[in-house]
């Protein structure tokens, strides 16, 4: 389920081009993350849309079934975008930090697993706030000269504050 590979580059270091290709190729790849990560936090529309492949799929009920809520499946881009950074405007700020990301890629597909750090406070009450530290898997395919996710699957490691506050029940 997740990357575990014993080494980051998967080509010799002698073929100097492929290497580079490949290390192009995981910059991409984790630019994708962190697109999702900085446009939900700067409420950047486009900037968050540009993470996501038009038929992404995006699965946080492993996180939230960690404090008893259930939401739904999101499917396309469209909805996913409108539905994260609704839930949040005007209500939510965020931060995301990504950290120890691990990569497999596979010709125009790639799998990323990655711990990421959300810190979620309510703009009218700063008391309230969750600090999730969640796991991510996500599949990715190549568009041009960028990676966009396909697929996030998100687990909850641990979290601390009120996620019920922030999400709902």
């Amino acid at each position: 389920m997740y990357v575990i590979r014993h080494h980051a580059v998967s080509v010799p270091a002698a073929d100097a081009g492929t290497v580079a290709g490949e290390l192009r190729d995981r910059a991409e790849i984790t630019d994708a993350l962190y697109r999702l990560g900085l446009g939900q936090d700067l409420k950047d529309k486009d900037l968050f849309a540009s993470s996501f492949a038009e038929d992404a799929e995006l699965d946080f009920r492993p996180a939230a079934a960690k404090w008893g809520s259930k939401p739904p499946l999101m499917s396309g881009r469209d909805t996913i975008v409108t539905t994260i950074l609704g839930m949040f405007a005007g209500r939510v700020d965020t931060t995301h930090q990504v950290t120890n990301p691990r990569i497999a890629v596979e010709g125009d597909t790639a799998r990323l697993t990655a711990l990421v750090e959300a810190q979620h406070l309510l703009t009218a009450d700063r008391g309230r706030h969750a600090l999730l530290k969640n796991l991510y898997d996500v599949d990715l395919v190549r568009d041009g000269d960028r990676w966009v996710m396909r697929r996030i699957r998100i687990d909850n490691v641990w979290f601390t504050g009120d996620p019920v506050t922030i999400f709902g029940g």
